[in-house]
């Protein structure tokens, strides 16, 4: 009987063993699950902290990829600009040419107005020079006069129309040419002779035959003087 027990005590050992085992090994996986557990979440950190960097690094990426996409824009804006030249160049064109023709005309006004006031000087100081006759005949005439014929009324009518007569050409610009004591000039004077004189020195003008006259700054008839030698 003893031996009966003790081979069902030995017989029950291992069956006990097993159950110890597996309970050892369940305590034992435990632990282990624990340990795990605070051991992934620093790796998951660290992945949160890797991905991090990432997303900062893809940040100027994408500042990047706009600022190409505002060159792209730029580009076609550019190119559209381009696109527009021709009729820029157009309107550029057509505006130098209006300024030209513009300026053309104002020439051609400024010329034909001088060509007019030098035409029309050129008549009047025709017209003068054949007036010019005529006064020097009312001076001729006033200077035969008298003086006791001067007092008539006849004498002193023809002192007023020449007077009339000067005062007219003097408005219109016609002046006369100084001549006795003043120095020769062949651009004003024509001498006709030379006499010896002890009033003046040599090369002035001592006698005038003829009176010369200027229109505005053009001589239109030269004084006919006497010169001292």
């Amino acid at each position: 009987m003893i031996d009966i027990e003790d081979n069902e005590e030995v017989k029950q050992d291992p069956d006990t063993e097993d159950i110890e085992n597996k309970e050892s090994a369940e305590e034992t996986e435990k632990p282990e699950e624990q340990e795990t557990a605070p051991e992934e979440k620093p790796e998951e950190d660290g992945k949160s902290e890797e991905e991090k960097p990432d997303s900062q690094d893809e940040a100027p990426k994408s500042k990047s990829d706009k600022e190409e996409k505002k060159d792209e824009k730029s580009g076609k804006s550019s190119g559209k600009k381009k696109k527009e030249d021709p009729k820029d160049k157009e309107i550029a064109e057509l505006k130098d040419r209006v300024m030209r023709q513009m300026a053309e005309f104002d020439n051609y006004r400024k010329r034909t107005d001088k060509e007019k006031k030098q035409n029309y000087d050129i008549g009047a100081s025709d017209f003068i020079v054949k007036i010019l006759p005529v006064l020097d005949n009312f001076e001729r005439g006033l200077d035969a006069i008298s003086e006791e014929e001067r007092k008539g009324s006849f004498a002193q009518g023809i002192e007023m129309i020449y007077k009339q007569l000067v005062k007219v050409l003097e408005d219109s610009g016609v002046t006369v040419i100084d001549a006795v004591g003043k120095p020769f000039d062949p651009m004003l004077h024509n001498a006709v002779m030379q006499k010896q004189s002890d009033e003046y020195e040599s090369g002035t003008i001592i006698q005038e035959f003829q009176k010369g006259y200027k229109y505005k700054d053009r001589v239109i008839r030269h004084s006919v003087v006497v010169v001292a030698e």
